[in-house]
This record gives C-alpha cells, structure tokens and sequence, in this order.
C-alpha cells in the first residue's frame, strides 16, 4: 500500500466489533435494539417535557437538549454501523470519516457541557432557593445553551482541521466501529505530533473545566444540604439531584474506563468494546435514570402516554 496524496484520496475501511459473518447478524440485531431504545427513550423525555406544563423550567429544559444531544451524538457512528452490517461494506470515504468525527466530536463535548450547566443549575436552586427564578430566568437559559453550542462547534474544529494535514496510505483498515481520533492517528503515514498535541490539548481543557465546574457546584451543595436541620429537607434537597449525579458518574466513568482501557491494553479490539459504554450504552441509560428516580418526570411519562394510547 503506498501513501495517499491529494490526487487520490484514501479509502477507510470500519472492520467492525467482529470480522465473523456468524456474528455479524447478533451485532445487527444488538444494535438496532440499542439504538431503538435510545432514540424513543431521549424522544419521550423530551415530548413529556414539552406537553407537561409542569415540566417548563430551567432544569427541565437543559435536560430535553441534554436528550437531544444524545439522541444526535449515538447516531453519529450506529447507523452507520448497522448500514455496513446490513450491506456487508466496510468502506467509509475520507471525506465521510472526517465529518463522523467531527459530529462525534461536537456532540461529546455538547454532552459534558450541559451537564456542567444542569450542575450550576441545582447549585442555584438549592443554595440560592429564594432567587432561584430571577437568577435562572429564560434569557440567562437560552445565553447558556447557545454558549454550550457555540463552545462544542468551535472546540470540535481543531482536532478535524489538523486531519487535513496528514497522508493515509490508499486503503486504511480501522480496527473499530466508528471513525474515533487516537485510532485514525495510529495509522496515519506521516508525523502525527500536532495531532497529538491538539488532541491532548482539547481533551484536556475540554475535560477539566467542565468537570471542575460540575465538582465545584457539587461541593457547594453538599456544604449548603449539610447546613439543612432536618433529615427530611436534607433529603429533599438530595433527591433533585440524584438523577443528575448518577447521569455525571456514568458519563465520566465510562469516559475514564475507555481511556484507562486504552492506556493499559493498547489493544484497538479492546478499545472499540470499551467505546460501546459511552457511545451507546450512556445515552441509552440517561432516559431510565430520570425517568425513574424522578417523581415529576414519571408523572408526566404516564400523562403522555395515556393521552397517545387512549382513543379518540
């Protein structure tokens, strides 16, 4: 295989979770399964949110575009996958990959953005009750949602521009699913120091200042609940935020277990499992997790439900 140049651009080729045809068919039906669930999961939380008055505020808000997102971010690599399953073709254009990680990349960084604005959001509402509603007004909403996005574009633009730079030899083989970042650099045919250098760069910033902000209002709280006489109003208090906890901790931990993964096994079969956790498997779970440990939501999800299953 000779190096590509601009006259010919390289053909990348997804060789999958598997390279077995036995295996092929369960892969299929596994993922559309996940995928299904995924998208009708996120979508009844944000058609709840939106038909349940109830519903209309700050927090509830960012969680319908928190559903969005993942709704956006698991279809940047699953039906893709299912599509090559489907016509046994494991091609991807060059110019096809480079959009999958962008998009992959812009919904990520979206993703972690709005939980770090849905922690400032309960820091507000519970260590400042009374002005709540003047502090987390529609304005101040909408300025913080276009800022995530304005931050997630941008910040995905680096790590897919400084792609442009680099030769592939004429067909790449890519041990994994989807078109991620670190595995395109380790088949690149030139120097991919930049690369890194960004890639590390964005990761990082990207990484712990949302994360930073999320402890940060966390921290505040607990210091605000523990001031809190009785056990009941602690738990009350506790209870707004256990949804959103949970989301957090599934999100970093499963962020933190591929990258550990990675590091330990350099092994690219390992790493494309371990992608599945966050890929699918996070996105999928966040509908359960408020759905079901939060009252308001449930409540609404019935109220929905019955209005779509009950004849005219």
């Amino acid at each position: 295989m000779q190096p590509g140049n601009h006259s010919q651009l390289p053909v990348f080729l997804l060789l999958g979770l598997s390279e077995k045809p036995e295996i092929q068919s369960v892969l299929f039906g596994l993922f559309l399964s996940l995928y299904l669930v995924t998208v009708f999961g996120n979508l009844l939380i944000i058609l709840a949110i939106i038909t349940d008055s109830h519903l209309h505020t700050p927090m509830y808000f960012f969680l319908s575009k928190l559903s969005l997102s993942d709704i956006c971010f698991t279809s940047t690599t699953i039906p893709k996958m299912l599509l090559n399953i489907q016509t046994r073709s494991k091609a991807i254009s060059y110019a096809g990959c480079i959009t999958q990680m962008y998009f992959f990349t812009v919904f990520g960084l979206l993703d972690n953005l709005l939980l770090t604005v849905m922690a400032y959001d309960r820091f507000v509402a519970i260590c400042h009750p009374l002005h709540y509603t003047v502090i987390m007004n529609l304005r101040l909403c909408a300025q913080l949602l276009l800022l995530t996005w304005l931050i997630s574009v941008l910040g995905a633009l680096p790590e897919s521009l400084t792609m442009s730079r680099l030769s592939f030899c004429t067909v790449v083989e890519i041990q994994h699913y989807f078109c991620e970042l670190p595995e395109i650099l380790k088949l690149a045919c030139s120097d991919t120091f930049i690369n890194n250098v960004v890639l590390y760069l964005v990761t990082g910033v990207m990484g712990f200042f949302p994360l930073t902000g999320i402890l940060l209002s966390y921290s505040r709280i607990v210091c605000s609940v523990l001031r809190i006489s009785t056990t009941g109003g602690k738990y009350k208090a506790f209870s707004t935020c256990g949804s959103h906890l949970s989301v957090v901790s599934l999100f970093y931990g499963t962020c933190l277990g591929v990258y550990l993964s990675s590091t330990w096994t350099h092994d690219s079969q390992t790493g494309a499992f371990a992608s599945v956790l966050y890929t699918v498997v996070t996105p999928m779970l966040n509908p359960f997790i408020y759905s079901l440990r939060n009252r308001d939501m449930k409540r609404a999800l019935r109220k929905l439900l019955c209005n779509t299953l009950s004849p005219p």
